[in-house]
């Protein structure tokens, strides 16, 4: 969980509205009012509230990494409404619980585009609920704001992409332990779903074509899977240069218990992970994951005020215990460029917030600046961090410029 003495918490998020939280420096209320029809009928936008919906697994295997997502979402929401709120109105929250179940995502994102009409829902973290609920939304035409890092391959009119596809992250990470480690030879671990499988597909062809390195090694799990021993005896066997982690979940606790445990020392053996964050290692146990490398574009540890703001209400709001991983403030943002499009559109309608979305800015984001591309996903930066025992990160590398999502990378489909 995300913190050992607040189990409980993933299950019951808290609900009640933020006082006297100071206005985020990403707010900027514009006044208006809209109508608004989507393909499953009027939405729901009365002349005081518009309604929203939040779709994350907060049972489960997944909730350790999917409830920081809700927090976030839903201190941006706060901000908002402290703020204003949008063309007018206040934002109603509607929540439901994905359970770490991918049919069950399909119908709790049927709920809420079709029976509870949100204008827009904030949702899933993994790429198997992402594809769970897409037909839905592109059915409905409905709009979802997808946090979380992910192998890229798809676009959609429906979709707003908040995380980074795979050109930004896992290509970022290849090529600097290839350059910083003179890194040859992969094993690649990972759970049994499409993101891992695909993420390290083209990460094969690009260890192949361009690094120039070799694979040893490829094994998945299903998710929630706790018994890595073989998997961790083929490693000592091939003694891999890179260890490459796309674990998910509660798996990873598992995972890098029994590292240690086998005696794998990660001063000694490099490991990088595109997939654990600070939600993670708050679970993981930091003296089990420290000296591995994981590549995000978000470190809680970054000093820049717009960030240490957010950190702090962010701490405010959930308790001083509580860390921010990359997801998180993904899922934060999500809020903000929804709102940013409606103010540009004056509309709730969805194909007009749309079609207003491409070329929007935040300069003051906790990660920097980041800009919608015409293709719905993030140009952003990209970092590396090396995990410290205390659970956060300090980051040995950071890309000079913003980078273009591309999420059909030639030579990769």
């Amino acid at each position: 969980m995300r913190s050992r003495d607040r189990n409980d918490a993933h299950f019951h998020l808290r609900r009640r509205l933020l006082l006297g939280l100071a206005a985020s420096p990403l707010l900027s209320a514009l006044p208006g009012r809209a109508l608004a029809q989507a393909g499953a009928g009027a939405l729901a936008v009365t002349d005081k509230e518009v309604t929203v919906g939040i779709l994350h697994s907060i049972s489960g295997t997944m909730a350790m990494s999917e409830t920081g997502a809700t927090q976030g979402e839903r201190l941006a929401i706060e901000q908002i409404n402290a703020g204003g709120g949008i063309l007018g109105r206040q934002v109603k929250v509607i929540q439901e619980d994905g359970a770490s179940d991918w049919p069950t995502f399909a119908e709790k994102a049927r709920k809420l585009v079709v029976n509870d009409h949100c204008a827009a829902v904030f949702g899933c973290v993994t790429s198997a609920s992402r594809k769970a609920v897409l037909p839905v939304f592109e059915q409905y035409n409905g709009l979802l704001y997808y946090p979380t890092y992910y192998e890229g391959l798809e676009q959609s009119k429906n979709v707003i992409y908040t995380g980074q596809e795979a050109t930004q992250q896992t290509l970022v990470a290849l090529d600097w332990v290839t350059k910083e480690k003179g890194a040859k030879t992969f094993f690649m671990v990972g759970s049994d779903y499409i993101w891992p499988r695909t993420t390290n597909k083209i990460a094969t062809k690009h260890i192949a074509n361009v690094t120039k390195g070799t694979i040893v090694g490829e094994e998945y799990f299903p998710l929630g899977h706790t018994q890595f021993n073989s998997v961790i005896n083929k490693i000592k066997l091939k003694k891999p240069d890179v260890i490459f982690a796309t674990v998910v979940g509660g798996s990873n606790v598992a995972f890098y218990k029994q590292l240690k445990a086998a005696g794998i020392d990660l001063k000694k053996q490099t490991l990088v992970t595109v997939s654990v964050t600070e939600d993670d290692v708050d679970g993981i146990g930091g003296e089990n994951i420290a000296d591995a490398y994981s590549c995000m574009k978000y470190f809680q540890s970054l000093k820049t005020p717009a960030n240490e703001a957010f950190v702090a209400a962010f701490k405010k709001r959930w308790g001083d215990k509580t860390v921010i991983g990359d997801i998180t403030q993904a899922a934060y943002l999500s809020p903000f460029l929804w709102k940013a499009a409606v103010e540009k559109a004056g509309t709730f309608e969805v194909d007009k917030v749309i079609a207003a979305s491409p070329g929007l800015e935040l300069k003051d984001a906790p990660e920097g600046s980041v800009k919608i591309h015409e293709n719905h996903h993030l140009w952003a930066k990209t970092r590396v961090a090396r995990a410290r025992p205390d659970g956060q990160f300090d980051v040995v590398y950071e890309s000079p410029e913003l980078i273009q999502p591309d999420p059909f990378p030639k030579g990769y489909q």
